[in-house]
């Protein structure tokens, strides 16, 4: 065996094995020098990032079939059985779809790593940080690679462990501990509920490893009771996990109070949830779908639910908040119900012909908005982060006039915003036309729906950029740009955006088809070239970007034809507001971020005042809303 094959074979095991090390190194590093600790940090994300390049480079030219597969202990032929003739031995497969998630999450740690370096350096406990870092990152690395399900449940409770820590991580604020504890509590519910559906299958089976479970699952004429409880409860749990309605409680309140660089890692630990939700449909039951076909439709028409529930209520609950991390934190919830429903169409169809007709392109919509989610949320938790750094406030009503200086700043966070509300020619639009149109083939009324959330997150946007970047500045902020590190972590992010956005054809036939194939076991295509090719319609970004400077040239040709007007000495300085007063004694007359869109959240009050007041806060209530719900989908999953 050659030296490149035996790196592809240990490769899996060197991406959680690398960051564990330089997390239980970095304290050492740290007490020898803090330069030192630096260097070895970037050492360790740059080795990290080249290793899961060479193995998704491996992976995803090959079609997504499983190509590297690590077996700790042992070669997979050197297998040893127990008594009962089961396998012992943890191993990891990487496919299609695990390399997929695995570039996903080394490229936003490596940014957040980036802009932790400027960002953190006014904390003390920065060895204990990037320690919990890159135990983060082994953790999420460790779910999307994981061939059985209690090294699935580990990294589970890992992950969950640094993101408390990490959340708790700011100490002057008493919300951090708040948050920290609410995520702790909902971690710790949805991890000892999963353990308990493991120990039903390993009672009923005597297997843990994901490929003979699903063999076993599928071995009898029809699906057994207890199976179809456990996949209720796996999907509440990774629905949890993924900070879905209604067990996403927690998740404002964490989000929200994290360090900027960790909300955006946070972002692909809520995906890793997303990853193990779709495997266990897919893989653990779909595997012998002659038998449980019945049960995943009914599973995909539960994640379509539950994804319908994230985008409305997670853009409404947006829209009306002044504090711009919890604003970016419904963000999150929202957009993750444009990939729940998208693969849950999939599953609600699986084995049909719709599948082929429309089911396969909602699934690669849903993978390929995990992908664009991630980059583009990420780089807004990062601009959140910025504004806060140099407005010192994190409330949108004190904000303002931060585009004067911070116009970096303001270029990124622009990306990220039209991205994230599916304006074209940006990467969001193309996963979200991917949805659209299959949804709307499934059910039109869905497809209206996640439509209109588009409109909604763009309002909401809309919203933070005029309260932070335009107006009056406030002169207590602080001037300038932020350091360069910042800058570099939005920049990198930034600049995957655009090349997504440019080339959204060539990102799905090399990233996102073989990520559906692996996951389907369904071969198919759904981008050709460099145009994203759909079932109605066509999409190249190209094309639009060339129209558009057409007919800006013409635009600017025409105004250059006309005849100039004329303003008044120092009226043009003022602002316009239809005729209404602009100053109230001698102070310019704004408009708060919190009162933007007064109109409408007054029109919908009845459907606010409900909605707002089960987000009371109260972890008691929290808990009990957690609890129904996990009982509303094993109840649906038994009986329907």
């Amino acid at each position: 065996m050659s030296f490149y094959d035996s790196f592809i074979e240990t490769a899996p095991a060197l991406l959680v094995a690398i960051p564990l090390l330089v997390a239980f190194m970095t304290p050492i590093m740290s007490k020898i020098s803090s330069s030192l600790r630096k260097v070895w940090n970037i050492l360790g994300i740059l080795i990290v990032s080249a290793v899961m390049l060479v193995l998704g480079f491996e992976v995803l030219s090959g079609g997504g079939a499983v190509s590297s597969v690590y077996v700790f202990g042992g070669r997979e032929g050197s297998l040893f059985p127990l008594a009962g003739g089961n396998i012992a031995r943890i191993s990891f497969y990487v496919d299609g779809m695990s390399a997929f998630m695995g570039l996903l999450m080394t490229v936003v740690a490596f940014g957040s790593l980036i802009y932790s370096l400027s960002f953190m350096k006014r904390y003390t406990g920065l060895d204990k940080y990037y320690t919990l870092l890159f135990l983060m990152l082994a953790a999420n690395l460790g779910m999307v690679f994981t061939g059985d399900l209690f090294n699935l449940f580990v990294w589970f409770e890992i992950s969950s462990v640094a993101i408390c820590a990490l959340t708790a991580f700011r100490t002057e604020r008493g919300e951090s501990f708040e948050g920290a504890i609410k995520y702790l509590v909902y971690s710790t519910i949805a991890g000892l509920v999963l353990l308990f559906a493991i120990g039903i299958l390993y009672g009923q089976y005597g297997h843990l490893n994901i490929v003979y479970l699903s063999k076993a699952i599928g071995g009898h004429s029809e699906m057994l009771v207890m199976d179809k409880l456990v996949l209720g409860i796996l999907v509440t749990v990774f629905a949890l996990k993924a900070g879905s309605v209604p067990m996403h409680m927690a998740t404002p309140d964490a989000y929200s109070e994290a360090p900027a660089p960790i909300t955006a890692m946070m972002v692909t630990a809520s995906q890793a949830g997303l990853y193990a939700l779709f495997r266990s449909v897919f893989t653990l039951y779909g595997a012998n779908i002659q038998i449980t076909q019945a049960t995943v439709h009914t599973a995909g028409w539960v994640v379509v639910i539950l994804g319908i529930l994230a985008m409305f209520v997670g853009v409404t609950m947006a829209l009306v908040q002044k504090d711009i991390k919890r604003l970016m934190a419904y963000h999150a919830i929202s957009q993750t119900g444009y990939m729940l429903l998208g693969v849950g169409v999939g599953m609600a169809v699986y084995n049909t012909p719709e599948f082929l007709e429309f089911g396969r392109v909602a699934m690669s919509g849903g993978i390929f908005h995990i992908f664009n989610h991630a980059l583009y949320k990420g780089l807004l938790f990062l601009t959140a982060g910025a504004i806060i750094y140099k407005a010192g406030t994190r409330d949108l009503n004190k904000m303002g006039g931060l585009g004067r200086e911070m116009w970096l700043t303001a270029i990124f966070f622009v990306i990220g915003a039209l991205a994230i509300s599916g304006v074209p020619p940006m990467n969001g639009f193309s996963s979200k036309l991917l949805i659209y149109e299959s949804v709307f083939k499934f059910n039109p009324i869905i497809g209206a729906i996640a439509m209109l959330v588009s409109l909604l997150t763009l309002a909401s946007f809309v919203k933070v950029f005029y309260s932070a970047f335009m107006g009056p500045r406030n002169k207590e902020m602080k001037r300038g740009e932020v350091p360069t590190t910042m800058l570099l972590g939005m920049a990198l992010l930034g600049s995957v955006i655009l090349v997504f956005s440019l080339l959204p054809g060539l990102v799905v036939r090399t990233l996102v088809d073989p990520a559906v194939n692996a996951l389907t076991g369904i071969e198919g295509t759904t981008g050709t070239s460099l145009t994203l090719f759909t079932g109605e319609g066509s999409w190249n970004a190209i094309v639009l970007l060339g129209a558009f400077a057409v007919a800006l040239v013409v635009g600017l040709l025409i105004r250059s034809m006309g005849h100039k007007g004329t303003t008044p000495k120092g009226e043009g300085a003022k602002p316009y507001l239809f005729g209404n007063p602009t100053e109230v004694d001698g102070k310019p007359l704004t408009v708060t971020g919190s009162n933007l869109y007064w109109g409408f959240t007054k029109a919908l009050s009845r459907y606010y005042r409900p909605t707002e007041g089960a987000h009371s806060g109260l972890l008691n209530e929290y808990i009990f809303y957690l609890i129904a719900s996990m009982v509303i989908v094993m109840a649906v999953m038994v009986f329907l």
